[in-house]
């Protein structure tokens, strides 16, 4: 019994240092993605994915690379831009970016196993996007796609009949300036509140590929390792270990950046670099995201995807192993252990700390965005906590006469069929957001940033041309007094 409880102790500590390692890339990967999130706009990717030209690719794979999400979150948008229109490849492509080319999975890859793996990441996802897009048409053909097509329509139309929601998002698209976002205090709120809101949406995946990857590490013996993975046949163990390496991730039911740790440990274990890296791309055909997409698709186009994704991803991470190794820069050896289980005081430990001081910040102004003017454009999801822009919800649902909006028909399903369970605050009547609405209606909007803000409250005023304008902070003051015309002329436009 001391023997059990002792390696599960092990077990456990393994976990926690390997969490510990990888906090500062963790919060300065979601600060960032959350910064590009809120003042990178995504309102016109419909309009420019409308077909699969290679610099249509590229657009959808930049595009992907800012939309940083859960690999959920990712197919659940990629299902919405398809059903608005944009190419069905190209809506893949999509996907395949903003789960596999994000910044914060690089650093946590480089932290954790070594900058070769980080390097790779990109390198490997940029071949596997490009193999994507030369086999799309053969396992694709307009007809299927035509009915894929089809079958979000009839879902739509039923899901909009069923629970008053409103399909595509109506809101309108953000119109101020990007230089004056990125001067106003309620935009940088919006990037914390992303950050925050990835971060809830990811826990649960996070939780479980450390605490996994840390039983992984110090219960299982190498015998069962070799068992798994071939060794010292050349071509074959390469080509076993990448065809092996997504099978794992299939039924691991881990996806995202917790798909790292348990890399970590089969890296350890002694599965091949491209071996890795294809376990690592193969977080879009975990087993849950197989029955959505046979949800959203149908049988025949989910069998289909499967394969073409299996057989991308297991080439990507073949193809890059050997550009690798032709390099010179795939690690000679596997290490004894993922990382040294204890504290020391080196640059992890201070970066920790600096970085919690950042976490810190941006929890503040994540909890004040109301007060500092951000969320008019965003809604936050009450089942996975994922904030959602509400002019681009996948999906959206009447309750209790409010519009909810979800990251994923997955979560309006789940929020249906126990609201209550959900509901963070007491829904007000609409009666009552009647009488609400009209105690503000004598709302200003701020002419430098575009928030809304309260005359009675705002933090500065000006008057201009027998005008008054009200400001939410006052930089905001400053900035128009150096140029109101400027402002005047563009929120007229606007």
């Amino acid at each position: 019994m001391l023997h059990v409880l002792t390696a599960i102790g092990d077990s456990l500590r393994m976990a926690f240092f390997m969490f510990w390692d990888t906090l500062w890339p963790l919060i300065f990967g979601f600060g960032l993605s959350g910064a590009v999130q809120a003042f990178v706009s995504r309102s016109e990717m419909q309009r420019v994915m409308g077909d699969h030209r290679p610099k249509t690719l590229c657009i959808a794979s930049v595009f992907g690379a800012a939309s940083s999400s859960c690999s959920y979150a990712a197919s659940a948008m990629a299902k919405s831009l398809f059903q608005r229109g944009a190419d069905f490849t190209t809506a893949i492509v999509f996907m395949l970016a903003s789960t596999n080319l994000v910044l914060e999975l690089g650093l946590v890859l480089w932290v954790l196993i070594g900058w070769q793996f980080a390097l790779s990441e990109y390198i490997g996802g940029t071949i596997m996007i490009a193999l994507f897009a030369l086999v799309a048409r053969f396992f694709f053909r307009p007809r299927l796609i035509e009915l894929a097509r089809e079958r979000l329509a009839a879902q739509a139309a039923s899901a909009d009949e069923q629970h008053g929601g409103s399909g595509a998002g109506n809101e309108p698209a953000q119109t101020v300036p990007l230089t004056r976002r990125l001067r106003s205090v309620a935009g940088w709120a919006d990037a914390a509140t992303y950050t925050m809101a990835d971060l809830v949406m990811l826990r649960r995946e996070m939780l479980i590929g450390y605490l996994v990857a840390g039983f992984l590490a110090v219960l299982v013996p190498a015998s069962l390792w070799n068992a798994i993975f071939f060794h010292g046949h050349g071509l074959a163990t390469s080509v076993e270990n990448v065809i092996v390496g997504p099978f794992i991730a299939i039924i691991s039911f881990v996806c995202s950046i917790g798909n790292v740790p348990l890399a970590a440990a089969l890296w350890k274990g002694g599965i091949s670099f491209g071996g890795v890296v294809s376990f690592i791309f193969a977080d879009l055909i975990t087993f849950p995201l197989l029955l959505i997409y046979r949800r959203f698709y149908g049988s025949a186009m989910t069998l289909r995807i499967l394969v073409a994704f299996w057989l991308v991803m297991a080439a990507a991470g073949l193809a890059t192993e050997y550009f690798f190794d032709w390099a010179g820069l795939v690690p000679t050896s596997h290490p004894a252990q993922v990382l040294q289980p204890r504290f020391e005081w080196n640059y992890t430990t201070y970066l920790n700390l600096a970085f919690l001081a950042v976490f810190g910040a941006l929890f503040w102004l994540y909890r004040n965005r109301e007060r500092l003017g951000g969320g008019a454009r965003y809604a936050i999801d009450p089942v996975c906590g994922m904030q959602v822009e509400k002019g681009l919800a996948p999906a959206t649902a009447q309750h209790v006469g409010q519009t909810i909006y979800f990251c994923s028909d997955r979560c309006r399903d789940r929020f249906l069929t126990h609201p209550d369970r959900f509901t963070m605050r007491p829904v007000r009547p609409p009666a009552l957001e009647q009488d609400m609405r009209r105690q503000t209606m004598a709302e200003a909007i701020d002419p430098v940033c575009g928030m809304t803000v309260d005359p009675e409250a705002a933090a500065a005023k000006r008057e201009y041309k027998g005008t008054t304008y009200y400001f939410c902070n006052p930089g905001c003051a400053k900035a128009f007094e150096r140029s109101p015309e400027t402002f005047v002329e563009g929120s007229r436009s606007a």
